[in-house]
C-alpha cells in the first residue's frame, strides 16, 4: 500500500516542503510521521504549513536585511595585521581566517572565521580583498593591510 503525506521538512531524494508525495505505509508510519517531516494530507495540516512558510519567509527577509547592513559596514571598513617578517618581507607563518575575524572585532564587526573566505592563506606583506561570505544571498569584500610588526 501507499500513503500520501505532507512533506513538512526538504527530504533529499523524496521531495521539499510542502510537496505531497506517495511514500510507502511503513514509511510514513514508522519515519516520517513520528520525526515530523511529513503530516498526513488534510486541509488542517496545509495551512499548517502556510502558516510555517510565512514566518519563515518573515524570519528570512529580516535576517537578510540584517546582513545587507553587516555587509556595508563590512565594505566600509579595513584592517591592518601586524606580523613578524623575514628576509625577503616572506612571513613567519601566515594570516589566516581567523585572524582577520579578530582583527574585525577590534571595530565592533562580529563575524565568524568561516565567513572569511580565503584561497589560501596570506603569505606576504601588502593589501588586499578579502571576500565575507554574510548569507548566500550577501557577500562583502574587505580590505586587509598585512604589514611589518
Amino acid at each position: 500500500m501507499a500513503t500520501e503525506v505532507l512533506l513538512m521538512a526538504d527530504m533529499s531524494g523524496l521531495g521539499n516542503e510542502g510537496d505531497v508525495v506517495t511514500v510507502a505505509d511503513g514509511y510514513a508510519r514508522n519515519y516520517l510521521l513520528p520525526q515530523k517531516k511529513a503530516a498526513p494530507v488534510t486541509a488542517g495540516t496545509r495551512r499548517q504549513l502556510v502558516k510555517i512558510l510565512a514566518e519563515r519567509e518573515k524570519t528570512e527577509a529580516a535576517t537578510l536585511a540584517d546582513k545587507k547592513a553587516l555587509a556595508k559596514k563590512i565594505s566600509a571598513a579595513s584592517c591592518t595585521i601586524t606580523v613578524k617578517v623575514g628576509e625577503g618581507e616572506r612571513l613567519y607563518g601566515s594570516v589566516t581566517e581567523a585572524e582577520i575575524a579578530d582583527a574585525l572585532k577590534g571595530q565592533d564587526i562580529v563575524i565568524e572565521r568561516n565567513q572569511v573566505v580565503l584561497a589560501e592563506p596570506i603569505k606576504t606583506l601588502g593589501a588586499f580583498d578579502v571576500t565575507v561570505s554574510l548569507h548566500p544571498k550577501v557577500e562583502a569584500t574587505l580590505k586587509v593591510w598585512v604589514v611589518e610588526e
